[in-house]
């Protein structure tokens, strides 16, 4: 993979211009698109900006984030060559910044569950997860060295786990989700891929300015709660597998690691994430529901007929039992710094299987709202298992701190 962090010290020190920067990128992608799949447009005309802590790099976009020189098309044919005339704020933090917008990545269906043609950059025969499916597989294919996606249940998070990368999704509305697709106003969020926990800290200091993601370094000695979510279905031998391995490699670099149950009201929340989704879905996308239905991607269109009949009520009373688990969630971090469960049930399906994965072991945190990060921990039959950091809602340098020492745990312990 490319890491940010690499280019922007070699951009720093005079080794690298920004311009040889962007064109090893253009180059990857033409070498690995065609066995990848990962993007709906690459613009090879996509040149270095000269100034900004981003100069140098070349940054994917989900195709449900509006970009005003290239379409926005959400993985539907309903919204084939739809032009957007201005560029979404995020994708506009990222050009201030001095950022290259190098293409469009694929999207299941307006960020839902249908797959695209991505192909996992480990085994092709595999799903690289969605709905971010490009953004994870262009990163974890080393084609470029930072992309955004977005989570509505697990959908940065899952995919970078089955491709590899390190991701973040941070605490909710940290990123605006103006001109992204919308599909649960109370869930998306906008998520961001790399090759490391340090890449993804200077990507959002880079688009955000804010301080705190200046300096982040390992954490020393973390606490760590382990949470094995036991309410969400068991996981494959495989998830264990990598939720053990990273245990035994955060006690060995001397993090204090302690299983915990979560709290009942916690737990409720999980069985209430479809509710609020799917509630709010049929609302965000009434229109294409309503004039366009035939034209939904069959996957979506079957969901959105099964939920036609959720009340305002269980809408309302779903929303109360989230303020409740949020509540005791955030009690739960007293005794904590992070928590770390699986990022998914297993390795990536099969493409046979016609199914991105499932977001069972994400969907309770895009709820909660909290800060999640990606980290790889090792590959089971040749393809990746990653585990999942999460911090105190706000605390996203402490996530990313936590994933850093994780990740150099790991490494030292082979």
């Amino acid at each position: 993979m490319i890491s940010l962090a690499d280019l922007q010290r070699r951009i720093e020190a005079g080794e690298l211009s920004p311009d040889d920067a962007v064109a090893q990128s253009h180059a990857a992608i033409e070498a690995r698109e065609k066995d990848i799949r990962a993007f709906v447009r690459h613009d090879k005309s996509a040149k270095a900006q000269t100034a900004g802590p981003l100069r140098g790099i070349a940054v994917g976009i989900k195709d449900i984030i509006d970009t005003a020189n290239m379409p926005t098309e959400m993985g539907s044919e309903i919204y084939r060559g739809w032009q957007p005339r201005a560029d979404a704020p995020v994708v506009m933090m990222l050009k201030r910044a001095g950022a290259t917008i190098i293409g469009k990545t694929t999207t299941t269906a307006f960020a839902s569950r249908d797959p695209t043609p991505t192909l996992n950059p480990h085994n092709p025969g595999h799903t690289p997860g969605g709905s971010s499916s490009g953004s994870a597989a262009a990163v974890g294919a080393g084609m470029i060295p930072l992309a955004l996606g977005t989570q509505t249940g697990g959908s940065v998070i899952r995919p970078a786990a089955y491709c590899g990368a390190a991701a973040i999704k941070p605490s909710f509305r940290m990123l605006p989700t103006v001109g992204v697709k919308c599909y649960s106003w109370a869930l998306d969020t906008v998520g961001l891929f790399g090759a490391r926990a340090e890449d993804l800290a200077r990507g959002l200091l880079g688009m955000t300015g804010r301080t705190e993601f200046a300096g982040i370094a390992p954490a020393k000695s973390p606490r760590i709660g382990v949470v094995r979510q036991e309410f969400a279905e068991a996981v494959e031998p495989a998830a264990e597998e990598g939720l053990l391995a990273a245990i035994k490699a955060a006690e060995k670099a001397g993090a204090s690691v302690q299983s915990i149950d979560l709290p009942e009201a916690v737990k409720e929340a999980w069985r209430i994430h479809p509710i609020i989704q799917d509630f709010e879905a049929h609302r965000a996308l009434a229109w294409e529901f309503d004039e366009r239905h035939d034209e939904i991607a069959p996957m979506l269109r079957a969901s959105l007929d099964e939920t036609v009949g959720l009340t305002p009520k269980e809408y309302d009373d779903a929303r109360r039992i989230a303020r409740r688990g949020r509540r005791e969630l955030g009690e739960l971090f007293e005794g904590f710094d992070v928590l770390l469960t699986y990022s998914a049930p297993g390795t990536a399906p099969a493409k046979e299987l016609a199914s991105t994965g499932s977001p069972r072991y994400n969907r309770l945190w895009t709820l909660m709202g909290n800060p999640c990060v990606n980290v790889p921990t090792m590959k089971v039959g040749g393809l990746p298992i990653g585990v999942q950091v999460i911090a105190r809602f706000g605390n996203d340098p402490g996530a990313l701190a936590a994933a850093w020492f994780l990740e150099n745990a790991l490494a030292r312990s082979g």
